[in-house]
């Protein structure tokens, strides 16, 4: 185990793929938070972290082995989500007058990235202070997405245990990216049952409503007297799988999730303008039951290559993506 400006930072075999790929296991630990990362789909397998009365439990919904991660890939636990997070709708964008058709793997949509997306693929690893940068290149026509594309994240603990998750991306040829971490938070404890009765306050006044099939209708809904709102705390019920328009970018929290019982809290910030809120309903017959964690996916909204009213997703050649977003954790 390395010391790295405060973070203790280990690296090992993990269970290999089906097919005999290599995958690693790191592990990084500062301030009573310990995070293990896995090489393959970037996935942050856990996250563990003390309660109110010190005791340290996991809170992020992770599997033992890789074989799980394989058999239960919808789910996506824990994993980095690409090239595009969230849908796509018809599965095709325009950029630059040009027709671009992506792998339809929800219906007629795309979603998270295709049949093989970033959390499918084995990246390289090498450790950085208070943590490690993991990377893949993401070649020019992969599940149709234009554009040879270099990424990286790098996950990092923070003094008093914070998880920082920073993205970076280049490309040789115009194309649209949007990256996510998609981890399901349960703060009573991975093996603890549902999530649902966690409070949760969220800076987010607007939504952006979705039609059957999860696809933006392009409008800007306010949450003012719907069950939408959480811009005041308030205890979270099932049936979320929605993009919030965030108030707060930033060093201001995007959002707070409290769980009573054990005093557990965990606090969000972001560069990114939105939030998707999924509370898990259909985890039965999986290793989860229903609603067993709550995903805070922070990203750029869902269907933006459609939509010019939304934030740009586009990434041109010269131009860096860089996005931060920082999961902290207190008690009280």
């Amino acid at each position: 185990m390395i010391m790295t400006t405060g973070t203790a930072v280990h690296s090992e075999d993990f269970t290999p793929l089906a097919d005999g790929t290599a995958v690693r296991r790191w592990t990084l630990e500062r301030d009573g938070t310990r995070v293990r990362v896995l090489t393959y789909g970037a996935v942050v397998q856990s996250v563990e972290v003390p309660g109110r009365d010190g005791t340290r439990a996991g809170v992020a919904l992770g599997l033992p082995d890789t074989a799980g991660y394989e058999t239960y890939a919808g789910p996506y636990f824990g994993a980095l989500v690409g090239r595009y997070a969230n849908r796509i709708g018809g599965a095709s964008f325009v950029l630059d007058g040009r027709t671009h058709q992506v792998t339809p793997n929800e219906g007629r949509n795309h979603v998270h990235g295709g049949t093989r997306g970033f959390d499918k693929r084995v990246w390289d690893a090498e450790e950085v202070p208070d943590g490690v940068r993991l990377s893949l290149v993401a070649e020019d026509g992969e599940e149709g997405f234009p554009g040879r594309l270099e990424v990286s994240v790098a996950y990092t603990l923070d003094a008093g245990g914070a998880l920082r998750i920073g993205y970076r991306a280049t490309t040789d040829a115009p194309t649209v990216l949007n990256l996510t971490n998609h981890t399901y938070w349960n703060l009573a404890g991975a093996d603890s049952g549902s999530a649902l009765g966690h409070e949760l306050r969220l800076a987010g006044s607007r939504i952006t409503p979705a039609d059957a099939e999860s696809i933006p209708t392009g409008e800007f809904a306010p949450v003012d007297g719907t069950r939408f709102d959480f811009r005041e705390p308030k205890p979270v019920g099932p049936g979320y799988d929605t993009n919030y328009v965030l108030d707060e970018t930033g060093d201001a929290p995007a959002a707070e999730l409290y769980d009573a019982a054990s005093g557990r809290v965990l606090t969000v910030t972001t560069t990114e303008p939105g939030l998707q809120l999924y509370t898990a309903d259909h985890f039965e017959g999986r290793p989860f039951v229903s609603c067993a964690g709550i995903a805070l996916e922070t990203q750029h909204f869902p269907d933006s290559p459609n939509r010019p009213e939304f934030p740009s997703t586009v990434l041109r050649p010269g131009e860096e993506f860089v996005s931060t977003t920082v999961y902290g954790f207190s008690v009280r």
